[in-house]
């Protein structure tokens, strides 16, 4: 981890730019630092033993994205496969490909967690501690900047709430989060409790094998339905050369999605009504779409749910899939004790009950030894803390493809870091600049797992650039060509 010095000591190895998180988001941010910086040395930091982040870590049945991969793969290489909701083993292998065609993954340190990281403004640069190996060993690095792409929740465990008598249950609980490949669901009896993305992904697919699979909620989420396939993307691409084919289709489903949710904000109460009579097409007029799939809230106050090609109103049709709106009153030795009085009874229950929100891997972050409390600073630009130097993090939108907001991070990196060169400049800091200034939560959204660690993490402020607009097109403007120098940012030698 380092040389032995001629005093005798162990020297620190220093990076131009230490990035930790070998995901969807850390290849993104190695590919843009080598093609635009390359003159900046770096390293990779990622705790587990593969890359791929989230689509490395799960494992459970039917895995796959909810955005479709012409947005969600990276700007600088087309997607090549027919299907656009991709499942997790083609995306993982997609990230893996970029990472060898490109050379990151020779740059990246397996088994390196991130457990604190203290800048210096005296020496300007951050101190990195590790924990690194199957024995854990400490170790220490510096870096100049740090690009943090770790996500934004603890890959340690999902959220499980305390339900009473669960210990009695004789049958399996599993989260989708620690699935592993000795789980059998086949010819057995499941109950997935949840709604989100993660339920309406696993019970689908279980329910191929299962002999009947119920999803269990407490209340209803929107659920749409797309084609796997993108028709006009599959025609254009026989057409047109891949690159110019990849990039229209790509903008053509940015600007769908923006105008969907756009349409869910302005005019709420007929965005719920076109995605309602899709579910009643897919089920039929004797179901009870307005139990089962009517929210109690408008749509785009949480995050919608998709199905690829109707597969789980394809299984509810054919009755291999229930759904039950109810309220858990207990577990039983045999199942699940309803507060309606009902009884379900399973083999196999799955908590696909939520993630659990992590700020910055969970590291412990000091400034010139003052500890850094996110929950009292504001977000600049969606990816600096105020009084935070040379510290940027890759958060993608909750209304569209994370990688559409990781490109437009990774791109104004790389020309913050380059402005920094030119000018001589070795730090750069977000300042608040007018302390009056109101202040929100980091996102407006009523998701269970969001409202349960807002007060955790930064503020956004009311106005730009502290103002967090889950617009891709203001982005894109703001962040790909917009100035690099305002009031809030100060830069020094």
């Amino acid at each position: 981890m380092g040389s032995l010095a001629p005093s005798g000591r162990i020297d620190t190895e220093h990076f131009d730019v230490l990035i930790v998180g070998a995901g969807l988001s850390g290849i993104d941010a190695a590919w843009h630092l080598q093609k635009h910086c390359p003159a900046k040395s770096y390293a990779i930091l990622e705790a587990r033993d593969a890359m791929g982040g989230t689509w490395d870590l799960f494992r459970y049945p039917g895995i796959r994205s909810d955005s479709d991969m012409y947005t969600l793969g990276y700007g600088f290489r087309p997607w090549r496969d027919a299907k656009a909701i991709a499942d997790g083993p083609a995306i993982l292998s997609y990230i893996r490909q970029v990472a060898t065609d490109f050379g990151i993954d020779g740059k990246i340190r397996y088994r390196h967690r991130v457990v604190a990281a203290a800048w210096s403004t005296v020496d300007a640069r951050w101190t990195v501690e590790v924990e690194h190996g199957p024995d854990r060993r400490q170790a220490s690095l510096t870096c100049s900047f740090l690009w943090m792409c770790s996500g934004y929740y603890d890959y340690a465990a999902g959220h499980l709430p305390d339900f009473a008598g669960i210990d009695r249950f004789k049958g399996r609980i599993v989260h989708p989060q620690k699935w592993t490949g000795d789980i059998d669901h086949k010819g057995k009896t499941v109950v997935v409790i949840g709604s989100g993305a993660t339920a309406v992904t696993l019970v689908p697919a279980m329910a191929e094998t299962a002999a009947h699979v119920t999803m269990l909620q407490r209340s209803p989420t929107y659920v749409v339905a797309r084609p796997t396939e993108d028709s006009l993307a599959n025609t254009l691409k026989r057409r047109l050369p891949l690159g110019l084919a990849y990039g229209l289709t790509r903008w053509k489903n940015v600007f769908l999605g923006m105008f969907f949710y756009q349409l869910c904000k302005r005019r709420p109460a007929r965005a719920k009504e076109i995605v309602l009579q899709g579910v009643r097409a897919l089920l039929g007029p004797d179901y009870d779409v307005g139990k089962h799939f009517t929210p109690r809230y408008n749509p785009w106050d949480q995050r919608l749910c998709l199905v690829p090609d109707a597969d789980l109103f394809r299984a509810i049709r054919e009755g291999r899939v229930s759904v039950v709106t109810d309220q858990i009153d207990r577990f039983t030795e045999r199942g699940i004790r309803l507060k309606s009085g009902t009884e379900l009874e399973a083999d196999l229950v799955v908590t696909a009950t939520g993630l659990v929100l992590q700020l910055l891997g969970g590291a412990s972050i000091t400034i010139d030894g003052m500890p850094f409390n996110a929950a009292e600073t504001l977000s600049y630009k969606g990816m600096m803390y105020s009084d935070v130097p040379n510290l940027a993090a890759v958060v993608g939108y909750t209304n569209a493809s994370w990688t559409l907001k990781a490109d437009l991070v990774c791109q104004y990196v790389c020309r913050l870091l380059n402005y920094m060169d030119r000018h001589g400049f070795r730090q750069c800091t977000p300042r608040i600049d007018d302390p009056a200034m109101g202040r929100l939560p980091w996102v407006d959204f009523s998701s269970g797992y969001i409202q349960r660690a807002i007060d955790k993490f930064p503020k956004q402020g009311a106005r730009r650039p502290w103002r967090l607009y889950q617009n891709y097109a203001l982005d894109l403007l703001a962040l790909r060509y917009g100035p690099l120098r305002d009031k809030a940012m100060v830069f020094s030698r």
